[in-house]
């Protein structure tokens, strides 16, 4: 999470704070499809991915950020662990202060390719530490639901499309390029941007769940906040600043997602695997996973 940006996301976020649900779009789906049971992960599904980056780290002088050997190693494993499970992935190249970056784009093939549903989360850390909450956890929930895609065979009406940015401690860079790159075309085939940064912050007590008014974006930030509310779990309204969301935002595109919040350390050494909850992280997980299959089973009207 770019923290300069964070708080006055979450500030705004309070102001913006709405105790009534708006109606959620139209969609359509099929006539004969069945909705696909939604799976759920376990603890040992998710906490993998974030001790392969937290031994990434260890190996690469403490962090995993931009322009250093620990992002090329992260977006490596997070590659082969895609690619191994059938998703077309792709590195798309960026140039910040001198250093070259990539996004990583993973599409599951099917589904309307005029209607994405596109999930993210930044992939690297501060210069400071190996960035296991912010935002390897994020990272690794992405990557779970992803693989449980794959693993469900999933036959989706929308197209789905997975991305781990780069350079987001550094300003957005790397999700500001790949929109700025869109086609107009292509900007207006994206439904919704779902965006994930700090999904396993300690001594969470509610999940702050993303709200694009601006954009009257409401069948995503609905569809979280009725699964946390099936489960008893509190909600908190955010607007939409302080991670890659806000370049979706900024180019027209509505988007949702959520985080845990602000964590006990961030930015700092101490953000490595024991600045992160597991039930946090798999509730998170979990969270995703229901959110995805159910946008994924319809497509809107337009």
């Amino acid at each position: 999470m770019t923290l300069r940006r964070s708080l006055p996301g979450l500030a705004a976020g309070a102001l913006g704070i709405s105790l009534a649900l708006s109606a959620v779009p139209a969609a359509t789906a099929t006539a004969d499809a069945q909705a696909p049971t939604t799976p759920t992960v376990s603890e040992q599904q998710v906490m993998p991915h974030l001790r392969a980056l937290q031994r990434i780290a260890d190996s690469n002088g403490g962090n995993r950020a931009h322009g250093t050997k620990g992002y090329a190693d992260s977006v490596a494993y997070v590659k082969s662990v895609l690619d191994r499970a059938g998703f077309r992935t792709k590195l798309v190249p960026f140039t910040y202060n001198g250093a070259s970056g990539h996004n990583l784009i993973a599409d599951w093939p099917g589904g309307d390719p005029d209607h994405v549903l596109l999930t993210g989360a930044h992939l690297d850390s501060v210069k400071e530490g190996p960035g296991i909450n912010d935002n390897g956890s994020g990272s690794a929930a992405v990557l779970a639901a992803a693989l449980q895609v794959a693993k469900s065979h999933l036959k989706p009406e929308r197209h789905l499309r997975f991305a781990w940015w780069g350079a987001e401690e550094l300003g957005l860079i790397g999700s500001a390029d790949y929109v700025k790159k869109l086609s107009s075309a292509e900007r207006r085939r994206i439904d919704v941007y779902l965006n994930f940064d700090q999904a396993g912050s300690k001594n969470t007590r509610q999940w702050l769940v993303i709200h694009d008014d601006e954009r009257g974006e409401t069948e995503a930030q609905q569809a979280f906040e009725a699964w946390f509310a099936e489960r008893n779990i509190p909600t908190f309204d955010i607007g939409v600043g302080g991670s890659d969301h806000e370049s979706f935002a900024n180019a027209g595109i509505p988007s949702s997602g959520f985080s845990t919040g602000i964590s006990d350390c961030i930015h700092e050494a101490c953000d490595d695997l024991a600045n992160v909850d597991p039930k946090t992280e798999t509730t998170s997980t979990d969270a995703l996973i229901g959110v995805l299959w159910k946008l994924a089973a319809t497509t809107p009207r337009r």
